[in-house]
């Protein structure tokens, strides 16, 4: 067994790794451009909005306030003639990406906490580095990527945006893998 605070590098350097890696990927790569569609007659749709005056947060449509409603004939009628779907309200100005950023480095340390504890449990020190990166590789992954595939259930999130993200996830899972194998103790 190897104690998690003997494995604060590798859980520190990890983290910084994919966080530095996920900023190229979407600075400097393409292939996430195409992960959402434009609505046709945007500034019509935009406006129409607006008067609304939305407040920030997530919302369904149609929505029904329990049980007695989703049974109704009414209900029934406001999904058969549409549109169903989710929004994700922003203030508005610019995205303030800081507080973003850093609740991005602290799910990536959270997944770095995961994979070392669970491979310091399974394993030993001097363990061979194989060993290491695939129960760190294994665990990462699982932070990084399984968890996105509910969107593409649940929310009709296209299956291609959601496969690009997993390949991101491979992506930092292989370099935390790489990480704790070349620094285990």
């Amino acid at each position: 067994m190897v104690s998690l605070t003997a494995l604060w590098l590798p859980i520190l350097l990890s983290a910084v790794l994919v966080f530095v890696l996920s900023s190229i990927i979407h600075m400097v790569f393409s292939y996430h451009e195409s992960d959402f569609k434009g609505l046709p007659q945007e500034k019509e749709v935009m406006d129409a909005l607006r008067s609304f005056n939305l407040e920030e947060g997530e919302y369904v449509m149609p929505k029904a306030s329990g049980q007695a409603e989703r049974n109704s004939d009414e209900y029934k009628e406001k999904m058969n003639r549409g549109p169903m779907g989710f929004l994700t309200i922003y203030p508005s100005g610019p995205p303030a990406m800081g507080k973003n950023l850093v609740l991005w480095f602290i799910y990536a340390l959270v997944v770095s906490v995961f994979a070392a504890y669970i491979a310091g449990i399974a394993l030993k020190p001097d363990a061979h580095y194989l060993s290491v990166f695939r129960f760190t590789g294994t665990t990462a992954f699982v932070g990084y990527s399984l968890g996105l595939i509910q969107n593409s259930i649940w929310y009709k999130r296209a299956w291609s945006a959601t496969f690009k993200s997993m390949f991101d996830g491979l992506i930092y899972a292989l370099f935390t893998a790489g990480v704790f194998g070349w620094l285990w103790p």
